[in-house]
């Protein structure tokens, strides 16, 4: 079992950088991938960003591709996003999400959440 807590969340102005965290707790995280996801208002989960835990390899939405850094920290079990040059339409509730194997992109794919981080942009 994963146990995964998000903070970092906010308010910021179009432009202006956020950054999340999601604290994993649990059993052993050398095996894991982690993910980001964002939901919109009325839309569906959406895939933002992923990364294998051991090796580091991540992948990238287009859409916050060049913008969005995801990176773990060993050492205290952290994955964090950073989210620069934000626009207004990534207004969303952000997901941390976990699941034993490489980082994919599926939603379904993920098998532990965390309880989502508001993140609200204005023009």
């Amino acid at each position: 079992q994963v146990q995964l807590v998000e903070s970092g969340g906010g308010s910021v102005q179009a432009g202006g950088s956020l950054r999340l965290a999601c604290a994993a707790s649990g059993r052993t995280f050398s095996s894991l991938a982690m993910g980001w996801f964002r939901q919109a208002p009325g839309k569906e989960r959406e895939f933002v960003t992923s990364i294998t835990w051991n090796s580091g390899a991540s992948y990238y939405a287009d859409s916050v591709r060049g913008r969005f850094i995801i990176s773990r920290d060993k050492a205290k079990n952290t994955a964090y996003l950073q989210m620069n040059s934000l626009k207004p339409e990534d207004t969303a509730v952000y997901y941390c999400a976990a699941r034993y194997g490489n980082a994919v992109s599926l939603v379904g794919s993920y098998d532990y959440w965390g309880q989502g981080t508001q993140v609200t942009v204005s023009s």
